[in-house]
């Protein structure tokens, strides 16, 4: 039966094993090194290949201690429209002409400005803007505001 001779034992007698020259297969020093060494930080060897990255050196971007909240907005226009699903699905009471809503258990956090109240609304959310509070009394409803919104989140004076 013939046997294959392993591979090494049919590289004996030459100098170099087959890597060419002697000072070749000597480890990552001979590829400049591992992971990102030699890319042009010092000499120009890759350089050409870091261009076209953008963020390839230093830190980049600000980050906020504690991170930012995220709040959910709604329009008036909203309202407005999902008015028939509101109303049916409970979520809003209408007595008197007055339809009373709770946008938190909706998990808005802010009621803005845009679109026109048909209606008389009584509305309790955490923030409004004052162009949709001005708005909401002009047609005779109000707006109960659980937190006050001061500047810079996370700033105190």
């Amino acid at each position: 039966m013939a046997t294959k001779r392993k591979k090494n034992s049919r590289q004996r007698g030459s100098k170099t094993h087959g890597w060419g020259a002697m000072k070749k297969h000597r480890g990552s020093g001979n590829r400049g090194g591992r992971g990102n060494a030699g890319t042009g930080k010092r000499s120009d060897c890759k350089k050409p290949s870091v261009w076209a990255l953008e963020h390839f050196y230093g830190k980049h971007g600000f980050t906020t201690v504690g991170g930012i909240k995220k709040i959910t907005v709604c329009n008036i226009e909203m309202l407005e429209q999902k008015y028939h699903k509101l109303l049916k699905d409970g979520i809003m009471k209408k007595e008197n002409e007055i339809c009373t809503i709770d946008l938190q258990t909706l998990n808005i956090g802010k009621l803005l400005s845009k679109g026109h109240p048909t209606k008389k609304w009584n509305i309790t959310v955490r923030q409004a803007s004052s162009n949709a509070v001005e708005k909401i009394k002009e047609k005779g409803g109000q707006i109960t505001q659980t937190e006050e919104h001061h500047g810079i989140q996370g700033h105190s004076t």
